[in-house]
């Protein structure tokens, strides 16, 4: 099925975007919390940017935008807020540009992505350390890709949607909808399953 595509079809149009296809996945066990229906992407890169023999290269990587279902903004790295919180992810833009740019950056050796922000040239880790309503953020200030900065990619091929969860704690990340002030609308890596449009992504190839 082609929900995502068939919605935002002038969106596309409008921006010159287009939406990733079904991924070319190999299956895999789902962590507890993985609901029915959603697989992981391993070993490949989604169908749309991958190309053979990229799709199993070392930091093949490709520009992507990550568009909350839940709110249909597009997630934006946050270089000009002032440190702790500099280069924080929301998703608040009506319209992909630069700062809404990320490199989908596949590496072979883990079989996880990474997050690379073309706003700073930063990759996304999640705050394990921060505390209260900002533990777990994800936020664009690595200056290269560890623990923090992993994540797995999972796809519904029923919802063409996206999810992506933390290697570091094992949760999905979500768009706070609920959120006020600076943090409204951050990605936070804080659910043990995808519980609908909150976890769920399109992404846009870049290109």
């Amino acid at each position: 099925m082609r929900r995502t595509l068939v919605a935002v079809v002038s969106l596309c149009a409008a921006l010159g975007l287009s939406g990733l296809g079904t991924a070319a996945a190999e299956p895999g066990s789902s962590p507890a919390g993985a609901p029915d229906g959603w697989q992981e992407i391993k070993g490949a890169q989604p169908a749309a940017l991958a190309d053979g023999a990229r799709a199993d290269a070392a930091n093949a990587q490709d520009p992507v935008a990550i568009q909350s279902v839940r709110n249909g903004g597009f997630a934006t790295a946050e270089v000009n807020y002032a440190a702790p919180r500099t280069g924080v992810v929301r998703a608040r833009s009506a319209n992909p540009g630069s700062w809404e740019t990320f490199d989908l950056v596949w590496d072979g050796t883990t079989e996880t992505y990474a997050l690379k922000s073309r706003a700073n040239n930063r990759y996304v880790a999640v705050e394990r350390n921060f505390t209260g309503s900002a533990k777990n953020v994800l936020r664009a200030r690595s200056t290269s890709a560890g623990a923090w900065e992993r994540f797995s990619l999972w796809y519904n091929e029923e919802l063409d949607r996206w999810a992506f969860r933390s290697e570091l704690n094992g949760m999905f990340v979500a768009m706070e909808n609920n959120y006020t002030g600076s943090l409204q609308y951050v990605l936070r890596a804080r659910s043990e399953t995808v519980t609908g449009a909150w976890e769920e992504f399109n992404l846009y190839d870049r290109s």
